[in-house]
């Protein structure tokens, strides 16, 4: 009875060991391909199909996501993405990311001892989060050309998100993503082309069926995390917040100079996190944001 014991355990370990070496391969897999096809280039015709193939299984939900972040013709703006997958296919496509990364270093360690690692030191859902919807938006301003979000309502109840936190890290990628679009326009070119920025501006998406401005939920508790390689753990809210801040700002400049009604100079202001006092800390442009209703009263 002994020795049945031992022979169906030992079968037991060696299957799971398979499936975790042959989960491994999957993602390195994944890893390459999103490497490879993540920026404005095609995967030949068929990959994508090719790789999403696989019988469904524990990381068929991770290999459509995939597909879909290197695909022009996607559907990453659709609810069925747009709702937090479930925590293990979000650390499988943490994972793929990592793999990602790793593949851009030289002397990198290898991938399965960097998957071993990753299984080990768990990561918090809040980064998790943060990294899902980051690929997310950042195939959306990658493959989804010309830019134009207009016509996208995103409902922040409707996925999944448990908390002010989860919605407000949706909320910052998505205007992360949607600033690049202006950043060059309005700090590079010089004069600034308002014109130009404010054209992109008119093409962000809704928020909760509203302007993108008007939402106003991001006095969330901070939290720390790596943002920016090699500089340690950082306050999400002083990373992100000043960004959208920078964005508001840019947006308020172009209404000025782009010669719109007063009306919607004040909805701007009166609408958005440009009237929330308490978040200005976390901008670096905290003194001029003082300024605009100190002018404001005068």
């Amino acid at each position: 009875m002994k020795t049945l014991y031992t022979t169906v355990l030992l079968l037991f370990l060696t299957g799971a060991a398979f499936g975790q070496e042959a989960a491994s391969d999957k993602l390195v897999e994944l890893g390459k391909a999103y490497k490879n096809y993540m920026f404005q280039g095609e995967p030949p015709k068929g990959f994508v199909q090719k790789l999403t193939a696989a019988p469904a299984g524990p990381l068929q939900a991770t290999s459509n996501f995939i597909g879909q972040t290197i695909s022009k013709d996607n559907e990453l703006l659709e609810k069925e993405y747009l709702t937090i997958p479930d925590e293990q296919t979000l650390k499988n496509i943490y994972a793929v990311c990592q793999i990602n990364y790793n593949l851009r270093k030289e002397n990198a360690p290898e991938h399965r001892k960097l998957l071993d690692s990753l299984r080990t030191a768990p990561t918090s859902r809040y980064e998790l989060i943060d990294n899902y919807y980051n690929m997310l938006f950042n195939a959306v301003g990658n493959k989804n050309r010309p830019f134009n979000l207009s016509k996208i309502d995103i409902q922040l109840n409707e996925y999944g998100l448990k908390d002010d936190t989860e919605k407000g890290i949706l909320f910052l990628k998505c205007m992360d993503q949607c600033g690049t679009h202006i950043w060059g326009y309005m700090n590079i070119v010089k004069p600034a082309n308002t014109r130009e920025a404010y054209s992109y501006i008119k093409r962000f998406p809704k928020i909760n069926g509203s302007r993108y401005f008007q939402y106003t939920d991001l006095y969330f508790p901070d939290f720390q995390m790596v943002i920016v390689k090699d500089k340690g753990l950082q306050s999400y809210k002083s990373y992100y917040l000043n960004k959208y801040y920078d964005l508001l700002l840019s947006h308020l400049v172009c209404l000025y100079e782009e010669g719109a009604k007063e009306s919607d100079r004040n909805d701007l202001l009166l609408s958005s996190a440009l009237k929330e006092r308490a978040l200005y800390k976390y901008s670096k442009n905290q003194a001029a944001l003082e300024k605009l209703f100190q002018e404001k009263k005068q």
